[in-house]
């Protein structure tokens, strides 16, 4: 599956346009508001995740978005770009960081199916017999494509990564998403709960300067599936929220270059459903005598995902970040491996 191209994306447009909106805000705002990326080490705010927040690429982490201090206010903007096998994600967003107190985010997430998606929605076009290119269970027999809002907070609780790296009381916050899946009929037609639902989670952080390492645990709170990009909960289990165990561990290699990895524990709502049961379908599938063929449209087991990642930070208001990615089984596609670029500009 091939990512968004062109120079009419809108996803390109609208990376280019929150990097412009930086670089006019940072360089128009009232000195006694904001931080001018002066209050925190290389690299300690963490980088952008895919759902927003600070932390890892998949990971939030207990520390607030962008530089700033105490005593101001600051924030990022970022785009991330993951390619897999039959997927590939777009994911641009903004975050605001308080005082290093408070942080909320706000993030955009498109992900184009490609083949698998293509292969469903042709399948079910034919035997519910309508036209190739109509939209049947929300599945477009070509370019079906997933669209994600999250809206997100934090609050750190106790604790400062940086002033208190002396010490062995960690940073810890408490924050939330609230994620809004725009493909109600999509979701139904793979047996998802719900297409909106919230998360809940703890962090906690701790940065070691004297071996240079930073550690975080996370527990999320959730029914997620595929972090919401396939809905939450299960149409037959409800929406079925548990903890789940995250964590990250990073090491700088120089004061602006850290290498690490993520590991995100998710859950299993939608293994073993089959489209064709869910969007009415099956019945007609035996009477054509292809009653075994709903096998070949049955989702996977969903698999935990893990990261390695690279991060590179010129200066203090701008990183990349590069990783590989092993998601494993996501819907009908095992073995997706693959990897991610992200930007993030702070102001």
């Amino acid at each position: 599956m091939k990512g968004l191209k062109g120079s009419k994306s809108p996803f390109k447009r609208y990376a280019a346009l929150l990097v412009a909106a930086a670089s006019c805000i940072g360089g128009t705002a009232h000195a006694g508001w904001f931080d001018y990326n002066d209050g925190k080490v290389f690299l300690t705010q963490g980088v952008s995740m895919v759902d927003g927040a600070a932390g890892g690429g998949a990971v939030p982490w207990a520390v607030i978005a962008g530089n700033e201090t105490r005593d101001g206010i600051n924030a990022n903007v970022h785009y991330t770009y993951a390619s897999l096998p039959n997927y590939s994600l777009n994911t641009a967003g903004i975050a605001v960081g308080f005082y290093d107190r408070f942080e909320v985010s706000y993030a955009y997430s498109v992900l184009p199916t490609g083949s698998t998606f293509d292969t469903v929605g042709l399948l079910n076009s034919a035997l519910s017999g309508s036209s190739t290119s109509s939209t049947i269970g929300g599945v477009e027999p070509w370019n079906t494509t997933i669209k994600m809002n999250i809206y997100g907070a934090k609050l750190r609780l106790i604790g400062e990564a940086i002033y208190d790296s002396d010490t062995w009381e960690p940073q810890v916050a408490l924050g939330g998403f609230y994620k809004v899946n725009g493909n109600k009929a999509l979701l139904k037609t793979l047996g998802a709960d719900k297409a909106s639902d919230f998360e809940a989670y703890l962090a906690v952080t701790k940065i070691f300067f004297p071996i240079s390492t930073a550690i975080d645990f996370t527990a999320r709170y959730t029914s997620a599936n595929e972090t919401g990009l396939t809905g939450f909960g299960s149409d037959t289990g409800g929406n079925h929220r548990k903890l789940r165990m995250e964590g990250s561990l990073a090491y700088l290699l120089a004061k602006n270059i850290a290498i690490g990895g993520e590991y995100q524990q998710h859950g299993n709502n939608l293994g073993g459903k089959t489209v064709s049961t869910l969007s009415g379908v099956n019945t007609l599938l035996g009477s054509l005598g292809l009653g075994g063929l709903d096998t070949t449209l049955t989702q996977q087991n969903e698999s935990d995902w893990i990261d390695l990642f690279v991060a590179f930070a010129p200066a203090k208001n701008l990183s990349f970040t590069a990783a590989v990615l092993d998601l494993g089984n996501i819907t009908f596609t095992p073995n997706q491996y693959g990897y991610y670029i992200s930007m993030a500009a702070s102001f």
